[in-house]
């Protein structure tokens, strides 16, 4: 069964994002799948097929499981950067659906304008249906290196940084400018209390470029899109994949990012990334989605718990998975995660 309802109060997670101590247990997560949306929506969702129906969705179902907060659905898009398509399966590659490979595919490509984006829709879902008390979180479709990457490949990005670094510079330029606009429109919006960057950065084991490069043609377009996020008066969250202990440094005292998401235990688990980062960024999530896959509901429910409790008298921390919940993840497991935070009304 969906967690007994609490009210949304956005300053909680406000708190969290300011590394303070928020009211009572918070919830954070990127977001879910519609299996699950459905759930926790229950009787409150109202099909009506309109152009606010995924809000209807997403707001009903984030409210009911506790959060104080929703991102912004998936299917609104305020930006795209439109690639060929790639073969989607249980992964996909990275090599796949290049658009861009030389000088003449970057002047031909057709990009998008962001401020023809439909921003008034998410006004019109706040005015008809966001709760008192509650926010939307904003997000990119994609990051700076996440679109590089979607429109040249991994492996011509690697190639173009021996053989060509004008190109290289300019294609960050073009995506990472557009990015910066997009923020700036829509970050502004009263109904918008907090940004996430989301732009996966590395692996298991490394960053995917060179710290050197990623400062180079990367950061400066992340420093402006912080910048952007934070000249409308809101947190910014970065939501980036993969080993990063390189470039912490970078995140925070360059960049500025107010608060970070997503950990594997593989790399850092939650419980160390809390204790040797929480002091310098909030820590958001964390709980890995491989761990809350294969163990049981009960399992999930004291890890979870544990780490509540480990950040109840420092603050910092919103309770949540390691990234995001598909829909591998069995419900329970989700549900026995969040019941960790819900207990405290």
């Amino acid at each position: 069964m969906p967690p007994k309802r609490r009210q949304p109060d956005f300053s909680n997670l406000l708190k969290v994002l300011n590394r303070q101590k928020p009211n009572r247990p918070t919830l954070f997560e990127f977001f879910m799948n519609a299996p699950l949306y459905k759930r926790l929506a229950g009787d409150d969702f109202d099909d009506r097929g309109d152009d606010i129906n995924s809000f209807r969705l997403w707001i009903a179902a984030f409210k009911n499981a506790g959060y104080d907060y929703t991102t912004i659905p998936s299917d609104w898009r305020g930006l795209t950067f439109p690639k060929k398509e790639q073969d989607k399966k249980s992964s996909i590659s990275l090599n796949e659906g290049v658009t861009i490979t030389d000088r003449a595919s970057f002047e031909a490509y057709r990009w998008v304008d962001p401020a023809k984006g439909r921003y008034e829709l998410v006004e019109k879902a706040a005015k008809a249906l966001l709760p008192d008390g509650m926010k939307f979180i904003a997000w990119g479709p994609g990051g700076v290196l996440e679109n590089v990457i979607g429109l040249c490949g991994y492996e011509n990005l690697c190639f173009m940084l021996m053989d060509d670094l004008k190109l290289v510079g300019d294609l960050f330029e073009a995506v990472g400018s557009r990015l910066e606009k997009y923020y700036r429109l829509i970050c502004p919006l009263d109904c918008v209390g907090a940004a996430i960057s989301n732009d996966d950065w590395g692996f298991k084991t490394q960053t995917m470029l060179s710290p050197a490069d990623m400062r180079k043609f990367l950061f400066p377009w992340h420093r402006r899109i912080v910048r952007a996020i934070h000249d409308s008066g809101k947190p910014a969250i970065l939501h980036s994949c993969g080993k990063f202990d390189e470039i912490f440094d970078d995140m925070v005292d360059d960049l500025g990012y107010d608060a970070r998401h997503s950990y594997e235990d593989t790399i850092i688990p939650v419980e160390q990334a809390y204790e040797k980062y929480g002091r310098r960024i909030a820590i958001l999530g964390g709980i890995d989605v491989d761990f809350i896959c294969r163990s049981s509901p009960e399992d999930v429910y004291r890890r979870s718990k544990a780490m509540v409790e480990r950040a109840a008298g420092r603050g910092g921390y919103a309770l949540g998975s390691g990234n995001s919940i598909p829909e591998w993840v069995p419900q329970d497991n989700y549900l026995a995660m969040i019941r960790a935070a819900n207990e405290v009304l």
